[in-house]
C-alpha cells in the first residue's frame, strides 16, 4: 500500500545514492531535531505514531527534516501513500489523485496519504482542488515548503490543515547526524572513513543548521581525503574546506529569511550597534541580495530614526543608492558598509516620521479644513478680499506669529523635538 517512496527507498539503499539520502531516519526514533513538534508525548508524534495523521503543511528552511519525516510517515502508515511533484503536475493530475483515492477508499477502505513537497509552487487553481478532498479527508494532506505557508498557500487549505514550523537545526543536532552518518557501516561511511574533531566542528558551522548540506560536505570530504594503506579516508578541516567552496548559509530573497535579516539589519542601526548592522549587510550580500533594495531600506531609515537628530545622513543613504545603482556588486559592498556604520552611529530622532504620521492620522481621520484666508493664493481674481498676508521676511529675525495651521488645528504640535544622546563628553542638544 506504500509505494510511494518505495523506489526512493530502494535507490537510498544502494551505494551510488547521495549520502544525504541514503542516511535518511526510517523511524521517528532516528530523527534528529524537531523535537518541540516531535517529542515524546507531542500531539503531531502521537497521531504518527496512532496512525490518525491529519493533514499537515511542514513549513521551515531547507535540510531541517521536513521531507525525511514525510518518509518517516510513509513507512509507518497503514494508508496509501501518493505523491505529486509541485514543479510539474497540473488540476488534472491533482483530480486523478483524488479520484483514485476515493475508488480506493470505497473498495478497500484504505486511506491516502498525499505528500506535495514545496507545495507553495502550486497555483491557486491546483490548490482550489484540492480543498474539499482535504475538508472531507478524503485524503490527508501533508504538504512540505520553504516558504511562508500564510503568504503562499490558499486561506482555505491553510484552515484545513495544522501548520509545523521546522527550525533550523541546533550545532549539537547537525553534530549527530554528521557522527551517525560517518559511523553507520550499513548505510553511512563507517569503516571507511577517520573524521577528526576539528573536521566535525568545521562541517557544523558551515552548514548554518542544514542537515542536507552537512551531510554533502562530508560525502565530498571524504572523496577528496587521502586513504592510508588500509584505504581509510582521514579527513580533517582542511578536506572540509576544500569540498565547501563557500558557506551556505540561508536566505530566500523572497522569503521570511529575506524580512528577518533586513529586520536584524534595521533594528541594529536604529539600536546603533554599527558590528552587527555590517553583519547582516554581510547576510545579505553574501545570500545575493539586490544591491538596491538593502540601499532604499536605508534611504527611508535615513529619515524616520535619524530624521532631523543628522540631516546629513539622508545625503549619505542617496550617495550610497546611487553608488549601488552605479556600481553594483561586488564594489557596492564598500558603499554600503559606509553607508551603513554612518547611520548606526548617527545620533537617532524620529520626530519627523512620527508628526507626517500624527499629520496624515488628522487628514484622513479628522474634518476636512480649509486653507485659512490669509494664506490663500493671491494671485487669482478677486484675492484682494482675504486678510492681509504678513511676509515673514519684512520683520527682525524673518518671523512674525500669525495663523499658518487650519481652525481647529491651532496650537496642534506634531513635530516634537527630542533631546538627542550626545556625543561622549557633550550636552544633549534639542533639534531645531
Amino acid at each position: 500500500m506504500r509505494d510511494l517512496f518505495d523506489e526512493a527507498a530502494d535507490k537510498a539503499l544502494t551505494a551510488a545514492a547521495p549520502l544525504a539520502a541514503r542516511v535518511r531516519p526510517r523511524t521517528l526514533d532516528e530523527f534528529v531535531g524537531q523535537d518541540h513538534v516531535l517529542g515524546p508525548g507531542t500531539v503531531l508524534r502521537s497521531a504518527i505514531e496512532d496512525d490518525t495523521l491529519s493533514s499537515l503543511i511542514l513549513y521551515g528552511p531547507a535540510g531541517t527534516g521536513k521531507t525525511s519525516l514525510a518518509r518517516v510517515i510513509a513507512g509507518m502508515t497503514e494508508a496509501h501513500v501518493s505523491e505529486i511533484s509541485a514543479v510539474s503536475a497540473g488540476v488534472k493530475e491533482v483530480r486523478a489523485v483524488i479520484d483514485q483515492a476515493r475508488e480506493r477508499l470505497k473498495m478497500t477502505g484504505t486511506r491516502t496519504i498525499l505528500f506535495i513537497d514545496e507545495i507553495h509552487r502550486f497555483s491557486k487553481s491546483q490548490q482550489d482542488a484540492l480543498l474539499h478532498a482535504v475538508e472531507d479527508r478524503l485524503v490527508t494532506l501533508i504538504g512540505a515548503t520553504t516558504e511562508n505557508p500564510f503568504f503562499e498557500v490558499n486561506a482555505p487549505l491553510i484552515s484545513r490543515s495544522r501548520v509545523i514550523e521546522f527550525l533550523p537545526l541546533g550545532d549539537d543536532e547537525v553534530r549527530l547526524i554528521v557522527e551517525r552518518a560517518s559511523a553507520d557501516r550499513a548505510r553511512g561511511l563507517g569503516g571507511r572513513v577517520v573524521l577528526d574533531p576539528a573536521a566535525v566542528d568545521r562541517i557544523v558551522t558551515l552548514a548554518g543548521g542544514d542537515a542536507r548540506i552537512a551531510l554533502t560536505m562530508l560525502e565530498l570530504a571524504f572523496q577528496v581525503a587521502p586513504r592510508d594503506q588500509g584505504g581509510i579516508a582521514r579527513v580533517g578541516a582542511d578536506e572540509v574546506l576544500r569540498a565547501a567552496a563557500t558557506r551556505a548559509l540561508p536566505y530566500d530573497k523572497g522569503g521570511d529569511v529575506h524580512y528577518d535579516v533586513i529586520s536584524a539589519f534595521i533594528k541594529s542601526m536604529r539600536g546603533s550597534d554599527p558590528d552587527a548592522a555590517v553583519y547582516w549587510l554581510a547576510r545579505m550580500i553574501h545570500g545575493g541580495e539586490d544591491p538596491k533594495f538593502i540601499a532604499r531600506r536605508m534611504l527611508i531609515f535615513a529619515s524616520e530614526d535619524v530624521g532631523m537628530a543628522d540631516s546629513d545622513a539622508l545625503l549619505v543613504a542617496h550617495a550610497a543608492f546611487k553608488a549601488a545603482e552605479s556600481v553594483g556588486w561586488p564594489e557596492a559592498r564598500i558603499n554600503l558598509a559606509h553607508a551603513a556604520v554612518y547611520l548606526a552611529l548617527a545620533p537617532k530622532s524620529n520626530a519627523a516620521y512620527i508628526a507626517i504620521d500624527e499629520a496624515l492620522t488628522d487628514v484622513r481621520e479628522g474634518t476636512a479644513r480649509q486653507v485659512p484666508d490669509h494664506l490663500r493664493d493671491r494671485h487669482r481674481p478677486g484675492a484682494d478680499r482675504y486678510p492681509a498676508y504678513a511676509y515673514p521676511h519684512d520683520h527682525p529675525g524673518a518671523w512674525v506669529e500669525q495663523q499658518y495651521l487650519p481652525d481647529g488645528l491651532t496650537g496642534k504640535r506634531y513635530y516634537r523635538p527630542r533631546g538627542q544622546s550626545p556625543a561622549a563628553g557633550e550636552a544633549p542638544e534639542e533639534e531645531r
